[in-house]
């Protein structure tokens, strides 16, 4: 316990938005929150007073940071799986657990598991030649076993060709089919260690060159059989896994129904919605969940509530704080949270919010929101 304020303290392995995000609801619960940040210039070590410099591939790093944690939880899923069992094994409260988190982290072991669990997804293949890619059959999506995120790691192959440069890479790679998609969506649920859940309402995510660029929360028009199965599939992989903290499962919506595209067990971006849209945020949920508390109830609080991720733009325009300026002044009923990151192009800098009564609507507001943020035009 923190020994100020005899509340638990949370290790949060990670110092990016997802962190930053994190500390603001440890404010409101009263936890002391503590990060491991690689740079000092991160986006929630700029607002995180308890922050330690390490590497997260470090166990020595790992052991000092979790000394005088209550738990010890991840704003991503990078960690190495031995530097984590070496901490559970030392008596560290980790959460999600390491052979829980590994579904998290490597493709291959989470599409085996799945389907040992019977739930559906697309066809598969692990492949390390282009025999192999042929044999499975072109054209097809190639991923990388671990690693990937926002796009990265994910190739749509055409040609043999195309397979051999991805293959050239000496990657462990999976090869998935490539599915005529009605549209993506995603479910989120939390889990404790006791076994309590809390699932909250599907989303559907807009992808942009492979990155998730709008959430529509409730997803719009879905058919309340195809919402229960998305629940149903959420809840046995939160239970069958084990998952503690927060899980979102990402699905492809076909004609032929729902199939698993990847796991995250972690504040996820399409949960972002729910700082404003939820009565309680997958943020403080999380916390809740790692903690073994009481989940908090994930009712929506508007009939529909629509994000859209701002991104970096090209240099030039007006000043990211004019534009801030400006959109508040025009929109007050948007609510803007920018990351306190640099400025890249295509890098994730911060989200737009709104909710309301009329999804086209909300959708046209969040989205010039959010292109007026990151273009100044």
């Amino acid at each position: 316990m923190d020994a100020a304020t005899q509340l638990p303290t949370v290790g949060m392995i990670g110092a990016g938005q997802l962190a930053r995000m994190t500390h603001q609801a440890a404010i409101a619960l009263g936890q002391s929150l503590k990060v491991l940040a690689g740079d000092p210039a991160e986006s929630a070590a700029a607002v995180a007073t308890a922050t330690v410099l390490g590497d997260y591939r470090d166990v020595e790093d790992l052991r000092g940071f979790a000394k005088g944690c209550t738990v010890v939880t991840f704003d991503h899923e990078h960690v190495p799986q031995d530097a984590l069992r070496a901490l559970v094994a030392e008596g560290v409260d980790v959460q999600p657990r390491p052979e829980a988190l590994l579904y998290a982290q490597d493709k291959q072991a989470m599409r085996t598991r799945l389907a040992d669990l019977g739930l559906p997804q697309p066809r598969w293949a692990p492949v390390d030649s282009i025999a192999d890619v042929e044999a499975f059959g072109l054209p097809c999506v190639l991923k990388a076993a671990t690693g990937g995120y926002d796009g990265k790691g994910v190739w749509m192959c055409d040609t043999p060709g195309d397979a051999e440069a991805v293959l050239a890479s000496g990657l462990r790679l999976i090869a998935e089919e490539r599915m005529a998609l009605q549209r993506e969506l995603a479910v989120q649920i939390a889990r404790s260690p006791r076994g309590e859940t809390a699932v909250y309402p599907v989303v559907e995510t807009v992808q942009t060159g492979g990155i998730c660029t709008e959430v529509l929360a409730p997803a719009p028009h879905l058919d309340p059989a195809v919402a229960e199965q998305a629940r149903h599939i959420a809840t046995t992989v939160a239970a069958e896994l084990g998952v503690v903290g927060m899980l979102a499962v990402e699905l492809f919506q076909t004609s032929h129904g729902l199939f698993v595209n990847e796991l995250a067990m972690r504040a996820h971006n399409s949960g972002h919605w729910t700082i404003e849209g939820a009565e309680t945020s997958q943020f403080e949920q999380h916390l809740r969940a790692v903690l073994d508390y009481p989940l908090g109830s994930t009712a929506t609080v508007a009939p529909c509530t629509v994000m859209a991720n701002v991104l970096g733009g090209e240099p030039g325009g007006p000043r990211l704080d004019e534009r801030l300026q400006h959109l508040l002044a025009e929109d007050p009923g948007a609510h803007v949270h920018l990351y306190g990151k640099a400025v890249r192009p295509g890098r994730k800098i911060g989200h737009v919010t709104v909710r309301g009564d009329d999804p086209d609507l909300l959708r046209r507001r969040a989205l010039r929101a959010a292109q007026w943020l990151q273009e100044g035009e």
